[in-house]
């Protein structure tokens, strides 16, 4: 899917092999996670499924609080907001998490975090199997002359599939109606029961419905097509819209700069070994048709910032920003 550049991002990993500038952390109470999304959803089920080698690692109890709202907004700023301690941290989509200035949300941008990445996700526009979309050519139709009738389920603006959704209608100039839901998981459903004809949420929220046979994929918004086991190829969106931008979705958990040096330096320590290592975490990618991709500090700065990038613009030019990319660091890519 992404093996190019999950490489070039695996070789970019760098870390200090030198004597510790500081003390060891060692954790005296429980962290926390805030998930910004409801339970279920890809988030939710990437923290958990890290949780435990996080505990092993530190030797502390990891507590994994779901705080959905805002498109993500509500959780992000608590954590944002929260004692710079090194005990609170949230969680989601990399390029979620540097659009929040550009809507208007929280007063945030990526540089602002340190980040630790997980896995490349992507998202999928798919459709109700007894829907009349059969096809991305047939969604970009009906964008064009009956807007109200493209109904596309999603986390809501800042989330993945939000950004997903407003590049079909960049790349096919039409329009359609967004329903928002709290998190990939009601939004996945939303489509299922033929609530919305369409959704653009992650393949690892869809993975399931779409074995299942109860979501049929039109697109993926990947360079080329993907083979998903269980389900098929699904060919690249850019087949039928070539001008949709596309871009890995990078999945990790983050915590707002301006804690103790040591417990940068430990969580660096810890996703060098544990996290890269965890079984736990490739059994989940492969069970989603996901990428592991482990990454922190800059390395992991420079894999997010182009798909934020695109993110941000995205949401400019389908009018929906409080501020222009421009202005907050975001040049067009």
């Amino acid at each position: 899917m992404f093996s190019k550049l999950l490489l070039a991002g695996t070789a970019a990993i760098s870390f200090a092999i030198a004597a510790p500038a500081f003390a060891e952390w060692k954790p005296t109470k429980p962290l926390r996670i805030i998930v910004p999304w409801g339970a279920g959803g890809s988030t939710d089920q990437m923290v958990r499924t890290v949780a435990g080698d996080l505990e092993g690692a530190l030797g502390q109890k990891v507590v994994v609080v779901n705080q959905p709202g805002g498109a993500g907004a509500v959780g992000t700023k608590a954590a944002f907001d929260a004692t710079k301690d090194g005990y609170t941290w949230t969680a989601g989509a990399a390029k979620d998490l540097g659009t929040y200035g550009v809507t208007g949300a929280i007063d945030t941008h990526l540089k602002d975090w340190h980040l630790y990445l997980t896995v490349i996700n992507f998202t999928l526009v798919s459709a109700n199997p007894n829907s009349k979309f059969k096809s991305v050519a047939d969604v970009a139709a009906a964008m064009k002359s009956d807007p109200k009738k493209v109904t596309i389920s999603t986390g809501g603006i800042n989330s993945a599939s939000g950004a997903s959704a407003e590049a079909i209608k960049a790349a096919v100039g039409g329009d359609y109606k967004m329903v928002t839901y709290d998190g990939g998981n009601p939004a996945v459903k939303s489509t299922v029961s033929h609530e919305t004809e369409l959704t653009t949420q992650l393949i690892s929220e869809q993975y399931e419905m779409l074995r299942a046979k109860r979501l049929t994929a039109l697109g993926a918004f990947t360079p080329n097509a993907v083979d998903l086991p269980g389900i098929g190829v699904v060919p690249s969106i850019t087949d039928a819209l070539p001008n949709v931008k596309v871009g890995p979705v990078y999945f990790g958990i983050w915590t707002p700069k301006g804690i103790p040096g040591d417990v940068v330096e430990k969580m660096n320590a810890v996703w060098e070994s544990a996290i890269k290592n965890s079984e736990n975490l490739k059994k989940y990618a492969a069970s989603k048709g996901l990428s592991v991709n482990v990454l922190s500090g800059d390395a992991a700065y420079k894999a997010a910032f182009p798909s934020t990038q695109i993110n941000a613009w995205q949401i400019h030019d389908g009018g929906k920003s409080k501020v222009s990319p421009d202005k907050v660091g975001i040049p067009r890519p």
